[in-house]
């Protein structure tokens, strides 16, 4: 029986392609193409523009290997290269006027709480319907950037407040800040949607015999 070679971790991968075993670069990235075209696909809201920014953001990666720190996992690496791409052809293209990071949040708006404590505890069985996934991706693409950034990355990606922080640099604190502010933005606006939704007769999707 032929023995299975050990699985490589991606430090040791790292090293190889950096030692010309170029061909490993697409073991490296498979696990991470997923998050880096949805990141991408969410500041798009194009197929095709996502796809290119997620190819750019590999190119990237690859070109910059060298200057990969392990510090950071590499998936948080590529989805920070993903974010600055995204952002340039953004502002290239006039495709959204984008808040600027320095901009400080309005200290002075007011967030009124909704019912749900947490846009997670929408239940499955609802989520699950297609005009609730459309309310929701919708909510999402209208937070402002600064908020839509946090909430993407610590409830999308389920990166830790660390590694946001990193990928965005700004502090800790402002992450958890930020946070809290996009899901009170969600839920205020979805909060009376979804009790639309829910409030509408149940269909029955099977006709049994």
């Amino acid at each position: 029986m032929l023995q299975q070679p050990p699985t490589r971790t991606e430090a040791e991968m790292i090293a190889a392609i950096l030692a010309g075993d170029t061909q490993l670069y697409h073991g490296l990235i498979r696990p991470h193409e997923r998050s880096v075209y949805m990141m991408a696909l969410s500041y798009m809201k194009n197929e095709a523009d996502a796809e290119d920014v997620a190819q750019e953001t590999f190119i990237k990666a690859f070109r910059g290997l060298a200057s990969f720190r392990m510090e950071s996992k590499f998936g948080t690496w590529l989805i920070s290269i993903a974010l600055n791409e995204a952002r340039t052809r953004l502002r290239r293209q006039a495709i959204v006027r984008m808040e600027s990071l320095d901009e400080p949040p309005d200290e002075n708006a007011k967030v009124s709480p909704a019912l749900l404590r947490d846009w997670r505890e929408i239940p499955s069985e609802i989520v699950e319907r297609e005009e609730v996934r459309r309310l929701l991706q919708r909510a999402v693409e209208s937070l402002p950037e600064i908020y839509r950034q946090v909430f993407l990355l610590r409830d999308v990606e389920e990166l830790s407040v660390n590694e946001a922080a990193q990928v965005l640099e700004i502090s800790i604190p402002s992450v958890k800040v930020r946070l809290h502010r996009a899901r009170m933005m969600l839920q205020k606006q979805l909060t009376p949607q979804l009790k639309t939704v829910t409030a509408a007769p149940k269909r029955r999707w099977f006709q049994w015999s």
